[in-house]
């Protein structure tokens, strides 16, 4: 046995660091003698040597790499390297005919994430093609708006063939809903497939009626569909930055916490435990540090929506409006059937008063997915924002809780509108109405706000403590407790400004409060630029 035969034995052993070692001497070796070796061998040395660099976790054949499967491994380490074009350039070098389905499948990817939707097209039908159940395949040609019943035509000859394989045909239908925006029938769907004895309980499933949920604004049933998933599956990553999400907006930042120490303990080389982590440091107004772990997630997976939407976020919250833009368009682009995508690009074009950019916007974003109560939420969200188009809202609000009368954002748009034309007692009613079979912690704060507009001091205090008891770190709950606790002891107050008056009073006293509050302040700062 040659020394070429014993690598090529260490190689297909997967004994890489053994094999960059001997490997790499042997090309020096061969560098230094030209005739130590022979043309084929140098070449095979060479393949492995660039093999073990890669750190190749699949077992290699004894037999040697074509010239296809360098090829393809070059494309891999272009795509780490963040080199797409170079990538493509590499596989289209490769004739059809020779095309493995791996090799199609990497390419369909790349097309895809290039814009070149087409040839995108035309691979992952080539995947199929040479491989009918490559349900990933199946998913990416449903992305790029393959009609359904097209793609299910492709798999109806291995789907006749092969028993308890039914179950495809209603799986392909769900997910053609799901790409084309169709949230209810989508979750309709699967719930039927998990349903089924044969499928009940998979990871999968439940993970996509998860989002789903999360999708049609049932923040309460995606949580409930994230937690079984995550108790079957305790290594869950898929989706865990979604529910990170979900949690903290619910105020529920131990959990978050929880969530993030957990994931990264599973694994830090995927975006979602930074995302969490994100999370957490948003909703505790650390937008300096989600804008790093955001940015940390993206160069991990530049294809993460929910990194995206964070960083936007972010960024829009520190006032960087038009960097923020940038990240909610390709959030879009990425998820042309997210409403929260829209949502935070229409946030920051009113943050920046581009209302008309706004209003066609959201105008797009109704007819492109639909007359919901999300979408009627949405543009009446804009509308809002303009006294000419105040009716119309009212509209579209009414229409939208006609549809889904407990559907938050349309309630609490709702009482906005009834606390301008201040029509307390008709926000009441709505308010009530809205937490009679759900609880939430801004419909419990601003049902206080009504209250006390209309006198009802104990019952308001009641609400506040509720919103508090759902989220700790709702600042505008507490604001409110503090200014009826104010208003209630006004003795208090009066004697608080005697004390004063007898202490002494004028310029030098006004001053000293002075100093020592910007004293306070720029130990805070001080602190925060250590953060």
């Amino acid at each position: 046995m040659s020394v070429v035969e014993h690598v090529r034995e260490m190689a297909a052993a997967g004994l890489h660091s053994n094999v960059r070692l001997l490997s790499g001497l042997l090309l020096t070796m061969s560098g230094n003698n030209p005739e130590l070796f022979s043309p084929s061998q140098k070449y095979q040395l060479l393949v492995y040597h660039a093999d073990s660099l890669f750190h190749d976790k699949e077992y290699r054949n004894a037999c040697l790499p074509s010239e296809i499967e360098v090829k393809y491994k070059m494309a891999e380490c272009y795509t780490m390297l963040k080199q797409d074009k170079d990538a493509i350039a590499i596989l289209d070098g490769i004739p059809s005919r020779q095309r493995t389905p791996k090799i199609n499948m990497m390419l369909a990817n790349l097309y895809k994430k290039a814009g070149q939707e087409r040839s995108s097209v035309t691979s992952y039908k080539e995947v199929l093609r040479q491989c009918p159940l490559a349900l990933d395949a199946i998913l990416g040609l449903l992305s790029l708006s393959v009609k359904g019943a097209e793609v299910a035509s492709m798999t109806i000859n291995v789907i006749q063939s092969i028993p308890n394989l039914d179950w495809l045909s209603v799986w392909i239908k769900a997910y053609a809903f799901v790409h084309t925006g169709d949230n209810t029938r989508a979750i309709n769907t699967i719930c039927s497939l998990e349903k089924k004895s044969l499928l009940r309980d998979n990871v999968d499933l439940l993970g996509s009626l998860a989002d789903l949920y999360f999708r049609a604004g049932d923040n309460k049933n995606s949580i409930l569909k994230f937690e079984q998933a995550q108790m079957l599956d305790p290594y869950l990553i898929k989706g865990m930055d979604v529910y990170g999400y979900l949690l903290a907006r619910e105020g529920r930042l131990e959990d978050v916490e929880n969530l993030g120490c957990r994931l990264f303990n599973i694994s830090d080389q995927h975006a979602e435990p930074w995302v969490v982590s994100g999370c957490h440091s948003f909703y505790s107004k650390r937008y300096s540090r989600a804008l790093y772990l955001g940015a940390k997630a993206i160069q991990l997976n530049s294809n993460s929506v929910q990194a995206l939407l964070l960083k936007g976020a972010a960024l829009r919250n520190m006032g960087r409006v038009q960097e923020a833009i940038i990240h909610f368009r390709e959030a879009i682009r990425l998820a042309p059937c997210r409403l929260d995508c829209y949502e935070g690009l229409i946030e920051c074009y009113l943050a920046s008063s581009s209302i008309r950019e706004a209003m066609v916007m959201a105008n797009n974003v109704y007819k492109t997915l639909g007359a919901n109560a999300q979408t009627l939420t949405l543009l009446a969200t804009v509308c809002l924002e303009d006294p000419v188009t105040q009716e119309k809202a009212k509209t579209l609000l009414d229409k939208a809780l006609t549809q889904r009368p407990d559907y938050i954002k349309a309630v609490v748009k709702k009482a906005e509108l009834l606390s301008r034309e201040q029509k307390y007692e008709d926000g009441i009613a709505l308010l009530r109405n809205a937490l009679a079979n759900q609880s939430d912690c801004v419909l419990h704060r601003i049902l206080g706000d009504f209250l006390v507009a209309v006198n009802e001091y104990q019952e308001a205090m009641d609400q506040y403590s509720i919103a508090l008891s759902l989220d700790p770190n709702d600042q505008k709950s507490l604001e409110g407790m503090q200014k009826m606790e104010k208003e209630e002891s006004p003795t208090d107050a009066t004697q608080e400004e005697d004390v004063d008056d007898m202490e002494g009073s004028g310029e030098e006293g006004d001053l000293e409060g002075s100093d020592s509050e910007a004293a306070q302040w720029a130990d805070q700062e001080q602190w925060f630029g250590m953060q």
